[in-house]
């Protein structure tokens, strides 16, 4: 059985271009289904509004969004001799799950990333905070070092709140470091998109955040079905790609949970299955690939590296593959199936779960612009040409696109 094409030797510069600093968005538009929206249709080109995605759409499609929430993640210290540690939680440590730890009381460990670090030497970190008019002092502690990340044990003085609503009054919310401003206020709102409900990313999956309630009312009402899945999206996806070929990259790990319900309405699906952001994207063909390692015996953990794929078999159908794992699933007695993904997706890959992608316009030499390029192939050069000649807006905040193959 032919493998795919190993894309390990793709040239960094074969994939990037020329992004002005003007064209990255530094705020949303005040309505977020007012942005514009590119249709690159097998070929064919055109300029719309986002809220006119509803008409690209047909009964009985089905459209996979990414319900994570954003937390907020960044928290910021301030020693006695002035100088500013800001400590960003990037995953939990102990306890290891996301929803144990934001109930957590009194203490917990977090792996984070922390700035400043030469000045922080043994001493205790601590921040004074006001919840609700009571006054709890929060302390952090270097415990190790993890890999490119320290393990900082968190603890506060009144055991009647929970680390979740630390974080609300403490962190700030973690915008991307590439709009160069700090963050505002209307961040809170506008860096969610409006179906968010699970916490633990800290970073928005974008492409939703141009979905606004009256076009999901509209794609409701045109009955067109939709799923959910949570990845939580890691500061990885900000992490540059620095070496000539890809396959010196390291990808980042990401944890992600389908439900059986989610699976159900995959594998039932009656037309298109449109994937809203690169986040859904990675995860609906992961799944894929989980069912395929169970059919040929190779399911030793729930994890996808980051090359694996490529050497798998590629011929059992989706229906097939995802059927395998709704089985396992009963088998071991799981409403919902807990993961995580390492896959990078790259020219070379044959998608297996997706039929149109909804997705923003990504930063040049990106792992993300890979995955768009392994979707609609050297047309991506095109798309993105189009987008900076007709006024587009890039990267987070900026505008979207509807791609069809």
């Amino acid at each position: 059985m032919a493998d795919l094409i190993n894309p390990q030797n793709i040239r960094i510069d074969d994939y990037t271009y020329n992004l002005p600093p003007e064209r990255i968005a530094k705020h949303p538009l005040e309505e977020r289904d007012r942005s514009n929206l590119l249709v690159y249709n097998k070929g064919r080109i055109t300029k719309q509004r986002f809220n006119s995605i509803v008409d690209l759409l047909n009964k009985d499609d089905l459209l996979v969004y990414n319900d994570t929430k954003v937390i907020q993640a960044r928290i910021k210290f301030r020693k006695t001799t002035g100088a500013e540690i800001e400590i960003f939680c990037l995953e939990p440590y102990e306890p290891s799950g996301f929803i144990q730890i934001f109930e957590s009381k009194k203490t917990c460990k977090w792996k984070c990333l922390v700035g400043n670090v030469k000045k922080w030497k043994k001493d205790v970190l601590t921040k004074s905070i006001n919840i609700n008019g009571h006054n709890v002092i929060l302390e952090a502690r270097k415990i190790s070092s993890f890999e490119s990340s320290r393990i900082i044990e968190f603890s506060w003085d009144n055991g009647n709140y929970s680390f979740a609503e630390i974080l609300e009054y403490a962190g700030i919310i973690p915008i991307p470091p590439y709009l160069n401003r700090e963050p505002e206020d209307s961040d809170l709102k506008q860096y969610q998109t409006v179906y968010s409900n699970i916490k633990g990313s800290v970073a928005a999956p974008t492409a939703g955040l141009h979905f606004s309630d009256t076009v999901l009312h509209k794609l409701r009402e045109k009955q067109i079905d939709e799923a959910v899945l949570t990845l939580h999206v890691g500061a990885g996806t900000f992490k540059p790609v620095s070496s000539d070929t890809i396959g010196e990259h390291e990808m980042h790990k990401e944890l992600f949970i389908v439900s059986k319900s989610s699976l159900l309405k995959i594998l039932n699906h009656k037309k298109q299955l449109i994937a809203v952001g690169t986040t859904s994207t990675r995860t609906l063909e992961s799944l894929y690939w989980f069912g395929v390692k169970i059919i040929t015996g190779n399911f030793t953990r729930a994890h996808i590296s980051q090359w694996e794929v490529y050497s798998l078999t590629q011929t059992i159908p989706a229906k097939e593959a995802i059927l395998a794992l709704l089985d396992y699933m009963n088998k071991n007695d799981l409403d919902y199936f807990e993961a995580t993904t390492q896959i990078i997706i790259a020219p070379g890959y044959t998608f297996k779960i997706v039929d149109v992608l909804i997705t923003n316009f990504h930063m040049p030499g990106s792992t993300l612009l890979l995955l768009i390029a392994a979707f609609i192939d050297e047309n991506w050069k095109k798309v993105y040409e189009f987008a900076l000649n007709n006024d587009f807006r890039f990267l987070s905040y900026g505008d979207s696109s509807f791609l069809v193959p």
